[in-house]
């Protein structure tokens, strides 16, 4: 299950049907809109200025979402995916965006709608990606326009797929047998690799 923490008196709020994994972090002033999932490890930390999600946008394993103490929120829009192991900082992410795994925006870029964030990108401060742009590199740098429509289908279904994948989690979670606490495969119990042989 994840961690919900409250601090000076900022308290997260959340919409309906949304999905926390175990070892997700949300403190503070988080907000976040209906169907929204945070997965395992990743960190929200609304302590020194305020985190605000829309709809249906998912926070994926490894991601750490953090603000700059009083200057740059992060407002994050409707169906965005933010890939694994992302870092966003102080900055703002456009409905139908998509950040790719491992990439890093930093305080006060914007990212527009429907634009793509490639995997392992590093968006500097200040920088404003446009509607329907794909930057990546190191720093990231324009790349193309990408189709608009073909954008906001590939990001809109990848967000549409998080909030299946959570129904998948939420049923799973139905049975406590499904989840074990193991430090050991022993404590586990029986593996294939453990049958007799021959």
């Amino acid at each position: 299950m994840a961690l919900i923490k409250s601090i000076k008196g900022l308290t997260p709020r959340f919409g309906k049907h949304c999905y926390f994994s175990e070892g997700a972090v949300i403190v503070g002033d988080v907000t976040m809109g209906d169907d929204c999932t945070v997965w395992f490890n990743a960190v929200l930390r609304g302590d020194v200025h305020y985190i605000k999600i829309g709809n249906r946008t998912n926070i994926q394993d490894g991601s750490c979402l953090h603000t700059l103490y009083g200057k740059a929120p992060i407002v994050i829009g409707d169906d965005v995916t933010v890939g694994h192991n992302v870092t966003l900082h102080g900055c703002s992410v456009r409905d139908g965006a998509l950040i790719g795994m491992g990439a890093t925006v930093l305080d006060h870029a914007v990212i527009g709608r429907g634009a793509i964030v490639a995997a392992g990108a590093l968006v500097l401060s200040n920088t404003q990606v446009g509607n329907g742009e794909l930057w990546g590199g190191v720093p990231a740098r324009f790349i193309k326009k990408v189709d608009t429509e073909q954008a906001r289908e590939l990001n809109v279904g990848y967000a549409a797929h998080y909030v299946m994948y959570s129904d998948w989690f939420r049923r799973a979670d139905e049975e406590p047998a499904n989840t074990r606490y193991c430090t050991t495969s022993e404590e586990y119990g029986p593996t294939d690799n453990d049958s007799p042989t021959e």
